[in-house]
């Protein structure tokens, strides 16, 4: 067995196990369990739905390492809560006002349009470019969803906690700027399937 087959074959499974040791550590003592409760639970089901799904249908590795990348980003904000992540380098870099963790956290949603792409075209067999546009909608769909939510978790909760998983940092255009770094996200996985995978098809 070559090196880079092994490589291929257990890159998926390597990096779930290393994702179990950083979620537990980073589950330890959390700003506000409270709020990690929140945040972390998306993440459990989407790890939960890729480890579940895996025996019936394996994603490329280029595909698990951009999920997997959001699953990493939110459960680090998910500690801190996302406006308190030590960010502030970053912040200063690009001259902002406000730190933008979130706003990687929502570009890397993005990614997952990769995945729905993949599945569709080489699980379903259906046309690119309708593929393409699903997996677009289907991001859309859920940063216009998941922005409902945490504003009826901030409304019910009325506190802190939910200040601190709405996130807006006092940005009144909070949850459209959320959603339009996602769908960017969205565009940026699209084109680097056209890019390395078209040519597969």
């Amino acid at each position: 067995m070559s090196i880079s087959y092994a490589f291929k074959e257990r890159f998926a499974p390597v990096m779930a196990l290393v994702f179990v040791v950083f979620f537990a550590a980073l589950g330890i003592a959390p700003v506000s369990r409270q709020v990690w409760i929140a945040e972390v639970t998306p993440v459990i089901l989407v790890f939960l739905l890729l480890v579940g799904t895996a025996r019936h249908y394996r994603f490329s590795n280029t595909a698990y390492g951009l999920m997997g990348f959001w699953l990493f980003w939110h459960t680090v904000g998910g500690h801190y809560t996302f406006a308190n992540v030590p960010f502030g380098f970053i912040t200063d870099l690009i001259g902002a006002t406000r730190n933008h963790f979130d706003r990687v956290g929502h570009f890397s949603v993005g990614f997952y349009a990769f995945a729905i792409i993949e599945l569709l075209v080489k699980k379903f067999r259906l046309p690119l470019v309708f593929a393409c546009l699903f997996g677009l909608f289907s991001i859309m769909s859920i940063a216009a969803g998941y922005e409902i939510i945490e504003w009826w978790y901030a409304a019910a909760d009325g506190g802190t906690a939910g200040a601190e998983f709405l996130g807006s940092q006092g940005d009144v255009w909070d949850a459209q700027e959320d959603m339009l770094a996602d769908t960017l996200g969205a565009l940026f996985a699209i084109g680097w399937y056209l890019l390395v995978h078209r040519r597969d098809h």
